[in-house]
């Protein structure tokens, strides 16, 4: 073993007699102030401290912990926070402190160094869990939007290389478990035995300590690329346009054409840069929830089961031969996406770059008003992606034609495996 023996120290686990004692930072959530609040302790060094399951990093816990293992990283390390804060201020806006608005991230979590620095100093292991920075975005789809004249360079937020000034925001997931219960209709207690069994038993003090009601999942977060002056975020003066995206890493970052993830978000973005130019602001929200959150590996047995099914690709199968595969249709539940809006301090979208119903009664449902809803221009669907198109529009995608018809549902086929 090349590092250092971390089996040599006693193990405690939590159901043992008397590993429980009261956290020494009792979360009162929602509150108005963090004062109020108090900090989320989940770093597995802080003892009597730690008030939350999980640890830091979601899934990247696993990395620290073979950085670790395997010496190349002192256990003890703690993060020096010199230089780190935010760019630009975000909130406090008031829907921080409206009983379950927020359940699934910290809407502190950004200010940590600057409301906790006396604990940290003190020896408290807080970290963040929001990071705000700046930074220039170069996509071709830009660069040929300004050579037909869609976009105009302005030396601001266009420049002259083709590249857009943005604000960027990292979040990682911090779920409130009887806020994110409610949003699902279930009981707090049914959702965190269904949260310990369904890891493998990852995470027992989701059973053993129903005193701890904070935990950080192992799961993908969300980024925010934000247009224009991050203030007018929620400032009914201001035109806001904004798409809500979720990751599709074959389409987004390679081009894939079965899908129009990457046409619709580059889409958003070209949509989100006029609006900015225009003196309003733009947001594009990017989840990671690949596949529909069922992962990368089924979608792509997904694709191969709707390819190789009698008659080939079709939109009248699109979602069966999804449920056939994975159990579900869909498991990305847009219940808790609304929660980064009403952290934003947003309480109108002027213009929503998203066909999507889920999304759209999602934030409906949270009190978000939507006013014009943008569909993908017909341009832009690439021609193996109208199987899906057609498929989403039949199951309730909003459109301004209406919904297709049985017939030219059935119509409507993609190419074959075989011919890729």
């Amino acid at each position: 073993m090349n590092g250092p023996d971390v089996r040599s120290s006693h193990i405690r686990l939590t159901s043992h007699p008397g590993s429980r004692g009261p956290a020494r930072f009792p979360l009162n959530w929602g509150a108005a102030t963090v004062a109020e609040r108090g900090p989320v302790v989940a770093t597995v060094s802080s003892g009597v401290a730690r008030n939350a399951v999980g640890a830091h990093g979601g899934s990247y816990s696993i990395y620290r912990a073979l950085a670790i293992s395997s010496g190349a990283m002192d256990p003890q390390a703690r993060p020096d926070f010199h230089d780190t804060s935010p760019v630009c201020e975000i909130g406090p806006h008031s829907q921080w402190g409206e009983a379950g608005k927020i359940v699934s991230l910290d809407p502190w979590g950004h200010r940590v160094a600057q409301d906790f620095g006396e604990l940290i100093a003190e020896g408290i292991d807080i970290r963040p869990t929001i990071a705000i920075t700046r930074a220039r975005l170069t996509l071709h789809e830009i660069q040929g939007a300004i050579a037909a004249g869609r976009l105009a360079v302005d030396g601001d937020i266009v420049h002259e290389a083709g590249d857009v000034s943005v604000t960027k925001i990292a979040i990682d997931p911090v779920w409130w478990l009887p806020g994110v219960a409610e949003r699902f209709g279930v009981g707090e207690g049914a959702l965190r035995r269904c949260l310990f069994e369904q890891t493998g038993g990852m995470y027992s003090d989701l059973v053993t300590r129903p005193d701890l009601s904070v935990f950080l999942p192992p799961i993908g977060g969300m980024t925010l690329y934000i247009f224009g002056d991050p203030a007018f975020l929620g400032d009914s003066s201001k035109v806001l346009t904004c798409r809500v995206h979720d990751e599709c890493n074959g389409s987004d970052v390679f081009g894939s054409d079965i899908c129009t993830c990457r046409p619709y978000l580059t889409h958003g973005i070209e949509e989100a840069t006029r609006q900015a130019q225009a003196g309003g602001v733009g947001l594009i929200v990017y989840n990671r929830k690949e596949g529909r959150a069922l992962g990368e590996v089924t979608k792509f047995l997904v694709y191969n089961a709707r390819k190789r099914q009698p008659g080939g690709d079709q939109a009248a199968t699109y979602f069966e031969r999804t449920e056939c595969v994975a159990g579900v249709q869909d498991a990305r539940f847009q219940q808790l996406m609304p929660d980064v809006i009403h952290w934003l301090g947003i309480r109108r979208i002027d213009r929503f770059v998203s066909m999507s119903n889920m999304k759209y009664d999602a934030l409906a449902a949270g009190g978000v008003e939507i006013g014009e809803r943008v569909p993908i221009p017909e341009g832009l669907v690439p021609p193996d992606a109208s199987v899906e198109m057609e498929a989403k529009k039949a199951a309730g995608y909003y459109t301004p034609e209406g919904p297709p018809s049985a017939d030219a549902l059935r119509g409507v086929v993609g190419r074959d495996l075989g011919k890729f």
